[in-house]
């Protein structure tokens, strides 16, 4: 899609700070971060948002890569957070999960 922030970061044409790339998913760090870990990790492929995705298998190597680069950052108590459109707090419609850690996490989120 050409007007998605989120597909020109996975492209490469507006620069992020990436921390994990494979076939299929990028990470890189949150330009507003709520935790001293707040990473992005994004499917390559477009969706717009949860609600739209139809393959199990891409929800899979995006819920794995989170948990991998989790692992790899040495956090064991981490919160996955995906928002589903605006009034759920989804800003920017790319299919995308919020891996946030290093900090106690509350409940309810807000």
């Amino acid at each position: 899609m050409t007007d998605c922030l989120f597909c020109k970061i996975v492209s490469g044409q507006i620069p992020s700070k990436k921390v994990a790339e494979d076939g299929d998913v990028v990470a890189f760090e949150d330009i507003a971060p709520q935790a001293p870990t707040h990473l992005l990790v994004v499917p390559k492929t477009h969706v717009a948002r949860l609600a739209e995705a139809t393959e199990a298998g891409m929800l899979g190597r995006l819920f794995l890569a989170a948990a991998r680069i989790a692992r790899e950052r040495g956090l064991e108590d981490y919160r996955l957070v995906v928002n589903n459109g605006e009034s759920a707090g989804q800003s920017v419609f790319h299919l995308h999960v919020h891996l946030l850690g290093g900090r106690p996490m509350r409940w309810p989120p807000g």
